[in-house]
């Protein structure tokens, strides 16, 4: 009698473990990542940087972080095509994925943290923001890499901490020479800007 109750209880259990095996097998697959939609995601990365740019939800600290970490994406992803004549595979695309999801999510906390570009209630503030400008709109149509925004971010980053410096130590206004001094910086700034869009390097 036990015999046959164990007997039951083993055919029972391999019972189970057969329509669990089948089911596994009849569910769908995840849908595979192919490499033009790795190709839109970056794109679309990038339009979201630069109407951040451009609209003043990120700051150029922000934007220079952003950007840097989307130029060390796009350095791994030439390594992973070099590796494999050209194409990803199926790993490669998934941690793409993965990494462009952790970078979507940076972008939506900095648009959306409260932290704005200064308000344009001076020349030399509507000086930065025309420049800022013009970054997010060679990010939006990738005439400007991201190695060569992040670079330029930085530099708008370090111009606006130096203008701060100036304000804090004046009473929280520049004197004529300081002034002076920040246009000179923002037209070296602006001739940079000029010369990465217009040097035929594009956003790939």
């Amino acid at each position: 009698m036990k015999r046959t109750y164990l007997g039951i209880l083993m055919m029972a259990a391999f019972s189970a473990a057969t329509a669990v095996a089948q089911g596994a097998s009849s569910s769908p697959a995840t849908p595979p990542v192919t490499g033009q939609t790795i190709e839109q995601r970056k794109d679309n990365q990038q339009e979201r940087i630069g109407n951040g740019v451009e609209n003043g939800s990120l700051t150029a600290g922000e934007a220079a972080r952003l950007e840097t970490r989307e130029k060390n994406l796009n350095t791994e992803e030439r390594a992973m095509r070099a590796a494999d004549n050209g194409k990803l595979t199926a790993a490669d695309k998934a941690k793409l994925t993965r990494q462009q999801n952790r970078l979507s999510n940076s972008i939506y906390r900095d648009k959306h943290n409260g932290i704005n570009q200064p308000p344009v209630n001076s020349e030399v503030n509507a000086r930065d923001r025309l420049q800022q400008e013009r970054i997010g709109q060679g990010i939006k149509t990738g005439s400007l890499t991201a190695g060569e925004a992040a670079n330029l971010e930085h530099k708008e980053a370090n111009l606006n901490r130096e203008q701060r410096a100036m304000r804090a130590a004046n009473g929280g206004t520049l004197s004529p020479g300081e002034k002076a001094v920040v246009n000179h910086q923002q037209n070296a700034m602006s001739r940079q800007i000029y010369n990465k869009k217009h040097n035929g390097r594009k956003q790939k």
